[in-house]
């Protein structure tokens, strides 16, 4: 019982901190979840307690979605999904952590903790591949963190926005992989019942996060999303802390 309380304590901070910095409450979890269940566990575990925190997301922030960024990421998200939660089994994800990781701290460089608005111009259309690649890669690893956080903000899409469609692209995509790791045999009874508790914990947080963003200046918002970029690349660096030193 123990453990399904830390999971939904766990998950409740998550995901407001994930809320209020713009994604990534997954990657919080990932510790705890490969402390208690094994690394093996972290994907299904993760996505699983991602989906039923992202419906609650979902009905909080309906308002805020951008649609015409949904209709292009959706399906990238979706085939890359399924794609990546097919290979997740037989494939090593160590070293694509540790290369997502310093793309995410670069962050911080990139926009000068939240000064600059954007680093390049985009097109919507952009977010088909994004969401395709990222899709893939998530299914591999479980959590991408906040990646997509550089191509929204270079859209302009702040705050509820960000964080509304954001969950609006990517529930469809954990759907996509929970079945495909069910379908599997990733899946078993005790990884769903940790997913459920640390899920459930994070379902709780939505309404007070919105309260907080709601009072939040956009520049903050931006440096505390990219400082959460940065520090999301550091826990996925050290979480691989024995591949690199096994390299050299």
């Amino acid at each position: 019982m123990t453990i399904y309380l830390l999971l939904a304590a766990s998950g409740f901070v998550a995901w407001i901190v994930s809320t209020i910095g713009g994604g990534g409450g997954a990657m919080l979890l990932v510790p705890l979840v490969g402390f208690v269940a094994g690394a093996q566990a972290v994907a299904p575990v993760t996505t699983l307690a991602t989906l039923i925190a992202g419906s609650g997301r979902a009905f909080v922030f309906r308002r805020d979605i951008e649609w015409r960024v949904v209709g292009w990421a959706l399906p990238g998200g979706a085939i890359g999904g399924l794609l990546g939660a097919t290979a997740f089994s037989s494939t090593p994800a160590e070293w694509l952590q540790i290369v997502i990781g310093l793309f995410l701290i670069s962050t911080v460089f990139q926009y000068r903790l939240g000064a600059r608005k954007r680093t390049f111009d985009i097109s919507l259309w952009w977010f088909f591949p994004a969401e395709l690649l990222v899709g893939f890669l998530s299914g591999l690893i479980g959590t991408m963190g906040p990646v997509m956080n550089n191509l929204y903000l270079n859209a302009g899409i702040v705050k509820e926005r960000m964080v509304g469609t954001k969950t609006a692209v990517s529930l469809p995509m954990h759907m996509v992989q929970l079945g495909t790791y069910s379908a599997l045999g990733s899946m078993n009874g005790k990884l769903f019942l940790f997913g459920s508790a640390a899920g459930v914990g994070a379902l709780a947080s939505n309404w007070l996060a919105r309260r907080f963003l709601s009072r939040m200046h956009a520049r903050d918002f931006r440096a505390i999303v990219v400082g959460f970029m940065a520090l999301s690349g550091a826990v996925m660096i050290w979480g691989q802390r024995d591949t690199i030193v096994g390299f050299f």
